[in-house]
């Protein structure tokens, strides 16, 4: 049976009924103190989203030990060194001196001692240093989005399905009450027959310093620009040579699709959850989007967005800019009502742009957001921290709460919309071939050259 057949036939069984799986189990239960009890990890980018979130999120398990970074930056690897040795320092009550440092991701998944990887670099490196880690046997969480491209994603999926490891994709708010909660409701009826999803997300500016600098010496520039193409250095198109603001990669379509991917994953993720959509895609797409003009500066991602999106069930997604009448989050849209779903006040980093603006869940009626009942026969995955079921799945092998195919979908949904804006018309899409239907133009920008010696 064929890679995407097995997901087609997985997604029709976990959607009837109620899902059984594991809850997450303190580290207490597997006795801290014994080392053949502990996961061994290894960190792949340790800038400013592994600081803030992925490190401190594995740290604080006792079963677990990070034993190792690699990053091109020699500052950053040498800062994840001093801040792992402290706190485990801090937390053991002596020095900690099992740390290694590589500037070289392959040398790091070379090393044997290392059971699991955290993945944070950026969105270009993401599915090939995914895919190297399976193949390497190491279980992976992978920071969002997948891949650059949805063919890059394809492949990852298929290498991680092949290599029976656990992805984790860090898509986080599944691992949130309020999202859950929304998608057992929408799935068990309570606005009724489910018409459409808005989806609002922030927004990126235009900007950034055009003028070409000479890369830092403690810099692997080449290896950070990996499989795309070769362009000039200047600190505006990578992240800063000191501290860890947020980064100016993220603003460059060369290294991803901008804030359609770096924070729709999130969110068409749960409109997937929602759906019962979370092995599938739309049928239709349409978007619109402003992009910057010459001169404007260094950035090129899109700014403000219009996009539209039609699934086989009939139900109409769309996405839009978030503003003060509509804050970032997601709004399902039923016959009977409407419920929406938002962070509320939580960042993943302090300088995230979030909005303040909503409470985390509201709905037309109170009466919708009553708990759930016998009358409600879906039940969804639980996870209340996210890191901490990946973890929990190293161990039980048992399927993880946004695993690779998931993980691609949530994605691939991103980069179709992303592929309309460009295009500015109407796309036809077949999920299951994940081709465009009669469109050259549209198939041609599935995927992206890649530059030797870093293409997969």
């Amino acid at each position: 049976m064929s890679t995407r057949r097995k997901f087609l036939r997985q997604a029709i069984s976990v959607g009837v009924g109620m899902f059984a799986v594991p809850t997450i189990v303190p580290s207490s239960v597997f006795g801290a103190g014994a080392p053949s009890n502990r996961i061994n990890i290894g960190a792949i980018g340790v800038g400013r989203i592994s600081r803030d979130h992925d490190m401190p999120s594995v740290l604080k398990y006792d079963n677990v030990r990070i034993i190792a970074a690699a990053d091109v930056d020699a500052h950053r690897v040498a800062d994840a060194k001093t801040y792992v040795e402290n706190y485990y320092a801090k937390k053991l009550g002596k020095p900690y001196t099992d740390f290694t440092t590589y500037d070289n991701y392959l040398d790091l998944l070379a090393n044997r001692d290392i059971d699991a990887v955290l993945i944070s670099t950026p969105d270009h490196w993401h599915a090939k240093q995914a895919i190297d880690a399976v193949r390497a046997g190491k279980d992976v969480y992978l920071q969002k989005p997948t891949s650059l491209t949805i063919a890059e994603g394809r492949k990852m999926s298929d290498a991680v399905n092949a290599s029976g490891r656990i992805l984790q994709i860090g898509s986080q708010q599944r691992s949130m009450e309020q999202f859950r909660v929304a998608c057992e409701l929408v799935r068990n009826g309570r606005i009724g027959e489910l018409k459409s999803v808005e989806i609002r997300l922030p927004g990126d500016p235009f900007g950034g310093n055009t003028e070409e600098m000479p890369v830092p010496e403690w810099f692997n520039y080449e290896a950070w620009l990996g499989s795309t193409p070769y362009v000039y250095y200047t600190v505006d198109r990578v992240h800063p040579q000191r501290g860890y603001d947020r980064p100016g990669w993220l603003r460059c379509e060369q290294f991803g699709a901008g804030m359609i991917t770096g924070w729709g994953v999130h969110h068409f993720d749960i409109a997937h959850w929602a759906m019962d959509k979370e092995y599938s895609g739309p049928v239709e797409i349409s978007g619109k989007a402003d992009f910057p003009q010459p001169g404007s500066g260094l950035w090129d991602v899109h700014g403000r967005y219009e996009t539209r999106m039609v699934y086989d069930n009939g139900v109409v997604v769309t996405g839009v800019t978030d503003t003060s009448e509509k804050p970032n989050g997601v709004l399902f849209t039923g016959s009977e009502g409407w419920i929406f779903v938002s962070r509320g006040s939580y960042a993943a980093s302090p300088n995230e742009p979030i909005s303040t603006k909503s409470k985390a869940l509201q709905a037309s009626d109170a009466k919708i957001l009553s708990p759930l009942t016998e009358n409600d026969p879906v039940r969804l995955y639980k996870s209340s921290d996210h890191h901490g079921n990946w973890l929990e799945c190293i161990r039980s092998r048992q399927l993880n709460i946004t695993p690779a195919e998931v993980a691609h979908r949530s994605c691939s949904v991103c980069l179709l919309q992303h592929i309309a804006m460009k295009l500015n018309r109407t796309l036809y899409w077949d999920p299951v071939l994940e081709r465009f239907k009669n469109d050259d133009e549209a198939n041609s920008m599935i995927a992206r050259p890649q530059r030797p010696p870093y293409n997969f």
